[in-house]
């Protein structure tokens, strides 16, 4: 189990204790406790019992096994809630039951990873944790002399000045930008700023998860020592034991 992320003050309710350890949410906490799969030092837990410092948490077993997936989204795919005549990725996924964390416009493509892990979305999408993304990105006319050292110290966008970022330019048109953080439309807003329009935004990684040759509409489960990393980066415990 990796390290919590917050101090652990205690006593406090079983279920913030195993979502603080990033164990599961608070709401299958319950369920757990419920099914009496939660054990505090060898007794069964009960709903709402606090926990003090010193005690022995247990889980045994899990009602499922967690999937999780490496998809490219193809461009002019909806991520979720579409509009009239839009396809959204449930319309063309075939596993049922994942969602996909965090989203990607209907302009762009690229890689998003989808589960049915609900710790997963806090763990990678909460800005304070400032997870790292990389986009290749084209653009509709040649890039200014200028643009990797002003991208990289931040763009103001409007409302918001941008964190600094990394950029790699891969030729006249066309650059790779690794983000920490995901306002709206921000790469197309960063460009807007130097007169650029985006022509083609593919987003290639999501922390250590890599497109790879992942072609538009394919997928592929996430296992082994990619999953593992994946889940210790987000610090998520990715079997049952003791806390």
């Amino acid at each position: 189990m990796a390290p919590e992320q917050y101090p652990l003050t205690f006593p406090m309710r079983i279920n913030k204790y195993l979502a603080l350890k990033k164990y599961c949410t608070r709401r299958e906490a319950d369920l757990w406790v419920e099914k009496k799969l939660v054990y505090i030092n060898g007794v069964h837990a009960a709903l709402g019992q606090q926990v003090h410092e010193g005690d022995k948490v247990t889980v045994k077993g899990r009602q499922k096994k967690f999937r999780y997936f490496a998809f490219n989204k193809p461009h002019g795919i909806i991520t979720h809630s579409p509009q009239t005549g839009e396809r959204e990725i449930k319309d063309i996924f075939p596993i049922t039951g994942v969602f996909p964390v965090g989203r990607l416009d209907k302009d762009s493509g690229g890689l998003l990873v989808l589960t049915d892990d609900g710790r997963v979305t806090e763990a990678l999408l909460n800005p304070a944790h400032e997870h790292e993304k990389e986009y290749k990105v084209e653009t509709l006319d040649a890039l200014p002399a200028n643009f990797k050292n002003k991208m990289e110290a931040g763009v103001d966008i409007g409302d918001y000045t941008t964190k600094p970022c990394t950029v790699v330019i891969l030729g006249k048109r066309m650059f790779n930008i690794i983000l920490t953080e995901g306002k709206n439309r921000q790469i197309r807003r960063m460009c807007g700023a130097f007169g650029q329009s985006v022509e083609a935004l593919t987003r290639v990684r999501v922390l250590n998860i890599k497109l790879g040759n992942l072609k538009e509409g394919e997928y592929r489960p996430l296992a082994g020592k990619e999953l593992t990393e994946f889940l210790q980066i987000l610090g998520l415990s990715p079997v049952a034991g003791t806390l």
